[in-house]
């Protein structure tokens, strides 16, 4: 009798396993806006709606956050290169050294500064091997995807490694397809008909967006080129059985300014100053593409086993409408240049219409897309996973500090900067002076308590320059000495 009984329990634990090995992993869709600002959207991210929030249309991620998690306090590096290659990599950019963007070998966009000489930055990007010069060598989220069994698929902005180095072409880092991806971290032009060249404006060619010779002439916007082409790529992907993952890293909303015809005269009357009107006709074609794709997934019947992962490299540039209430723009170390919108749907998991008001940061997709795909045996990373915030949006993380960290001084001059509870330290590298801000209490970085909280300027400088010293992060060098800039607990801060 016990002999049956147990034989009998090892069959139900036999279907349970066979059960629970039939069950199909996930699909996932990483969709990567470039440029977007925190508050470019009809959905609004702050704790109530901001005149921004009224002038943009983007129902389709409302209707995401409707079925998913919205976290309003997500962040990413404040420019783009060290964004792609944190996310790719699960390691913060001090640590991999692409700290500012790449495109031609051997060369830094970066300025001349007074006082200031950038480090010797790798500059060419991430690279799937070792031996190339100025590069971080890693092995990347797609790389154990790939291994994993998923169908890796890129469509649209790269800007993973230099012209001329492995790190260029996204099929060398881990993706089965790769969709007009390459070197460039912008498009030639947005316009088929311009060929998606720079040509046109007498631009280099460099930046002239590959592979989609087939549009070429025709009257029609990159955004919705890539779409059809991501479309097709999901198309291929069900008809192999197999899992996909969906890098969708669109060009847009990054320059040039160039108006998508199909949404522009409907904000003729919005009062959106400069090139406000053609990012609103930008983001409404983005937030389209994000539209097309989700109804794919629903032709298919797959709409259930996809997760969908929406968020932005950077803070909104400088020559678009600022994203009030938050100050600075892209490559600032203020929120403006680094808080971007994020939301999360995963069938199953996320609550429907659910807010986060825990922490992420960009490293942290490489540990929670590895684990969204069920890969346990994963490298060690600086990157959170934020499963559980996702299982629970209670969950904040909000003991952890955060990092940044931008030597270089392309448009913006060189800093570190931490955040830590509600406190924000930024340590600017030439002055060697610090900013503290209360985030809870002045969101807008407008008044500095270094002099006041002296306390908590000197611990939080502390911890950033332990974590520097501990990634063995590169400084500056102050031209005046040939030393490097010290850590910001080497600074007696009096201003």
């Amino acid at each position: 009798m016990k002999l049956h009984c147990i034989a009998t329990l090892l069959g139900v634990f036999s279907l349970v396993s066979l059960a629970q090995a039939a069950e199909p992993r996930p699909n996932i869709v990483f969709f990567l806006v470039d440029d977007m600002g925190w508050q470019d959207t009809s959905l609004p991210f702050h704790t109530e709606a901001t005149a921004l929030n009224g002038k943009y249309r983007t129902p389709n991620m409302e209707k995401l956050a409707q079925e998913g998690t919205k976290f309003t306090q997500a962040y990413a590096c404040a420019i783009c290169s060290p964004t792609r290659v944190s996310w790719m990599t699960g390691q913060n950019a001090a640590r991999h050294r692409v700290t500012c963007w790449t495109l031609r070998k051997d060369v830094s966009p970066s300025r001349n500064h007074p006082k200031l000489k950038e480090p010797d930055w790798n500059l060419n990007g991430l690279s799937p091997v070792a031996g190339i010069e100025k590069t971080v060598q890693a092995t990347t989220a797609p790389m154990l995807l790939q291994k994993a069994g998923y169908h890796t698929i890129h469509v649209g902005k790269a800007h993973f490694g230099a012209v001329g180095t492995p790190g260029e072409d996204p099929q060398n880092v881990g993706f089965d397809v790769n969709i007009a991806g390459h070197a460039a971290g912008g498009p030639g032009s947005y316009w088929g008909k311009k060929n998606f060249s720079a040509k046109w404006r007498n631009g280099s060619p460099i930046w002239d967006v590959p592979g989609l010779d087939k549009y070429h002439g025709q009257d029609i916007f990159l955004t919705e080129a890539l779409t059809l082409e991501a479309n097709q790529a999901i198309d291929h992907a069900v008809a192999t059985d197999k899992p996909f993952f969906l890098y969708m890293s669109h060009y847009a909303v990054h320059a040039p300014w160039e108006k998508d015809d199909r949404f522009y005269e409907r904000y003729n009357d919005a009062g959106l100053p400069g090139n406000g009107q053609t990012l609103a006709s930008m983001l409404e074609g983005m937030d389209k593409s994000l539209g097309d794709i989700q109804a794919n997934l629903k032709r298919h019947g797959i709409e259930d086993n996809t997760i969908i992962v929406f968020m932005s490299d950077n803070g909104a540039p400088k020559n678009v409408p600022r994203n009030v209430p938050l100050r600075g723009h892209k490559i600032t170390p203020y929120e403006g240049g680094t808080r971007v919108p994020m939301i999360v749907k995963w069938p199953g998991t996320t609550q429907p219409g659910t807010t986060s008001d825990g922490y992420v940061i960009i490293e942290d997709m490489f540990p929670t897309l590895l684990e969204m795909a069920g890969i346990a045996d994963q490298p060690s990373s600086d990157g959170v996973s934020i499963v559980p915030q996702l299982q629970d949006p209670q969950v904040t993380h909000r003991d952890r500090p955060l990092f940044w960290h931008y030597p270089n001084n392309y448009d913006q001059p060189a800093y570190s900067s931490i955040r830590l509870g509600d406190w924000k330290l930024i340590y600017h590298h030439a002055s060697q002076t610090s900013e503290l801000f209360n985030l809870q209490e002045d969101l807008s970085e407008k008044t500095n308590l270094a002099q006041t909280h002296a306390d908590k300027a000197k611990e939080l400088a502390a911890t950033l320059s332990k974590y520097l010293r501990s990634v063995e992060a590169q400084m500056p060098i102050l031209k005046s000495t040939g030393q490097a800039v010290p850590w910001p607990d080497q600074v007696n801060d009096d201003a």
